[in-house]
């Protein structure tokens, strides 16, 4: 079972590192092709890429806050992240129709 961080945001990978995850690679961007059964990814993904991790067997735990409408588009230390309530939630996600 391998973890991975997907972020591009160092506030994120400050946040993660003082809640002690235990990661085995950061990376900024996923490719979901090399998901294994059981792997974790941690992260913001789009939904049709947590799909894809969810569908290969994989785990996906998202990075959830309440982010105020101000604070968008900004790039958040890991003080702002504790602060917005930041907290891993692991989905499920499944693709109901392939239109």
């Amino acid at each position: 079972m391998t973890t991975l961080f997907v972020s591009r945001h160092p506030g994120a990978l400050d946040w993660a590192a003082g809640e002690g995850l235990a990661v085995d690679h950061v990376i900024a961007h996923l490719d979901p092709e090399l998901i294994q059964p059981g792997d974790r990814v941690i992260g913001t993904l789009p939904i049709h890429l947590a799909a894809r991790v969810c569908q290969r067997g994989g785990r996906y735990l998202h990075l959830s806050l309440e982010l105020p409408p101000e604070q968008r588009g900004r790039e958040l230390a890991a003080a702002d992240l504790r602060r917005f309530g930041a907290r891993l939630e692991e989905y499920r996600v499944t693709l109901v129709s392939p239109d």
